[in-house]
């Protein structure tokens, strides 16, 4: 288990155990104040829209042309916009801090 820090719709901020070896968005969909992620992790619905923190942007991998495309078309898309179905949790991710983007 890994801390990953959620900032919820609401601004609070929780320390969440992530588990490693799995997907952003399996932790998050868990979550009370979480993400739908009704796709399930298939990056088709953008239902599990987070942003990252900048300062752990460049720590993960870029996203690949089908998550860009998905976050290109969100109203609510910014420069830190990343699906969470898209980022494995790692021991190297320890700490990662995201905010659940608003609803679409």
């Amino acid at each position: 288990m890994t801390l990953l820090k959620v900032i919820d719709r609401d601004g609070k901020e929780h320390d969440v155990e992530a588990r490693t070896g799995v997907k952003v968005m399996e932790t998050l969909r868990e979550l009370d104040y979480g993400i739908a992620a009704i796709c399930g992790g298939m990056c088709s619905c953008a239902t599990c829209h987070i942003y990252v923190d900048p300062s752990w942007v460049s720590r993960l991998p870029a996203p690949m042309s089908d998550e860009r495309e998905l976050l290109n078309e969100l109203a609510h898309h910014k420069e830190t916009s990343r699906l969470s179905c898209q980022i494995d949790m790692t021991e190297a991710l320890a700490g990662l801090r995201v905010t659940i983007a608003p609803d679409e």
